[in-house]
Order: structure tokens, then sequence, then C-alpha cells
């Protein structure tokens, strides 16, 4: 498998970073994934827009260009003979003193993996199980939540599931310190009640993820009301449906919702897909392999 490091091609077992790189010594770091469609990346520009706001947040000298990385995505590709790819485009600090630094990192380095993604049709998509975390989620270490390098809270809570004999595949569920719904271990929860559908506001400290802002878009296109707020669990047991969303696995339908400790609850109507969630898989799918944003 080869990757791209600050723009060249090498193999996995050439890729060196430095031990004094402030991504590996203090977490100073960015990453998007994202997959492509006939080879073409999906909402790129979304994701470049948020790694461009990261950078600017934690201090780091670093601005994608739209065309370049098109064009190294579809080196990425071609240089190991994958039609379709899942791709991590990751920006880390660069090198600096041991110490915590008030300057702006001028040369950070940029590293892009790619790996196989297997065909997928939404229509065969199996409903998941998700379950209630004990360990809440962390809070922001700014005034936003970034998709950065800090993922302790994440692994912990996967070690969490594991340790508690969770089904293969269960995804997590955090609350926040005040009890309310945020966001799963590596998804944005939405559900709907009434025909209308619900997700955690950006206050409860989420990560502001680039396909849970698209499928808000996409509802609304569809007549869908739409609304965000403070949740507590209760409102994710008794929906008439559910489902999970991110880049990779674009929407996950949800047929099974758990407590702390496994007591399974099926959320009312929500045994299999239900039919608004059935429509936004279709439309997302379609507009993706359209690449029509």
């Amino acid at each position: 498998m080869k990757y791209l490091y600050n723009g060249q091609l090498i193999d996995r077992n050439e890729a060196v970073i430095s031990a004094f790189d402030h991504g590996f010594l203090y977490g100073m770091g960015l990453f998007e994934t994202f997959r492509t469609y006939d080879g073409r990346p999906w909402l790129l520009e979304e994701h470049a827009k948020r790694l461009t706001k990261g950078c600017e947040l934690l201090g780091i000298n670093y601005k994608p260009d739209l065309s370049r990385m098109k064009e190294a995505i579809a080196s990425l590709l071609a240089s190991n003979d994958l039609t379709e790819g899942y791709i991590r485009w990751s920006v880390s600090a660069g090198e600096g003193v041991i110490g915590l630094p008030s300057e702006v990192y001028e040369q950070p380095n940029e590293i892009v993996y790619a790996k196989e993604l297997a065909a997928d049709d939404p229509s065969d998509r199996k409903g998941k199980t998700v379950r209630l975390l004990q360990l809440p989620r962390s809070t922001p270490e700014g005034d936003i939540r970034l998709k950065s390098f800090h993922y302790m809270n994440n692994i912990n809570a996967k070690r969490e599931l594991n340790s508690a004999g969770a089904r293969p595949g269960t995804e997590g569920l955090f609350l926040n310190h005040e009890g309310y719904l945020v966001e799963g271990m590596v998804s944005n929860v939405f559900w709907i009640s009434d025909g209308v559908l619900y997700t955690p506001a950006l206050s409860t400290g989420l990560l502001e993820g680039i396909t849970r802002e698209y499928v808000l878009t996409l509802a609304q296109e569809m007549g869908i009301k739409t609304e965000q707020g403070l949740y507590p669990w209760d409102k994710l047991l008794y929906a008439d449906e559910v489902f999970i969303t991110n880049s990779i696995q674009e929407i996950v339908p949800v047929t099974k919702v758990e407590n702390i400790g496994g007591r399974g609850l099926n959320p009312g109507g929500c045994n299999s897909v239900g039919s608004i969630t059935y429509g936004l898989m279709h439309n997302y799918r379609t507009a993706a392999e359209r690449n029509e944003a």
C-alpha cells in the first residue's frame, strides 16, 4: 500500500514522521475522511473548508487546494490499483521543540491514506444496533469540536463496548455531562418522530459532520421538517425511525437501541428500515454517484 507524504508517493514501510512532530507530541493535527464514487471524491469542498477552519484555529499554516487534492487522490487510487477508496487526509502540525508553542506552525506535514471500499447497495443495508455509553462525551478543547488527532474518548468508548460484550458493529452513543444526546463514536445520530427529523444541536459539543449537514439540507429539499436541540436519551427510545451518519458509511439505519448493559429496546416502528430513512438513503446515494455537490 502506498501513501502520500507531503505530496510524494511512498510505500507504507517508508513512511516516517519525526518524533518531534507536534502531532505526535501534543496531538496538534487534524484529518478528514471521505470516499470516492467513480473515482471522484464526494463533498470534497466541504471537507476542505472544515480542514481550513480547523487549521486556522490550531495555528497551523495550511490551506488545502481543491485541484491539487483531486489530482493527489486520483494518483493515490491509481498507485494502489483502487477503483474506489476510503480517503483519510491528515495534516500534522510539523516538527517543533519540546514545549508549548505560541507561534504559528509554518511547516506542517500532510499525509494522505487510501484503502479499498467494498461495493455497497444502500437498499441491501441491514439495521445497526446502537447502545448508550456510560462514558460521557468529552468537552471540546476549544469553542467547537475539531476532527483532530485527539481520539482517546472514542477509543475508551470502543473498549467499553467490547468489555461489555456488545455485538460486533454496535455503535456507542454518547451523552454529554448535562445528560443530553450528543453523537456516536464515529457518527452523528438522527431520529424521526411524527414525520419530523431530529438531531442534537451543535451546542451539545458534537462534531459538525459533513454528512450530517448534507442530510439536513437533503431533508429540507424533500420537504421533511428538521429540528436541532437538546434531547434526553428517551427521545431516541420512542422514535419512529433512527439512523446514524458518517462520510464513509453514508446513512445507516438503526433497528435496535440498547440501554447501558445491553438491555434491548426497539424504538417504536424501528424494527426495519423506515420509509423516510430509506428515502434519504436513496437520494443521498443518487446525489453522491452523480457528484452533484
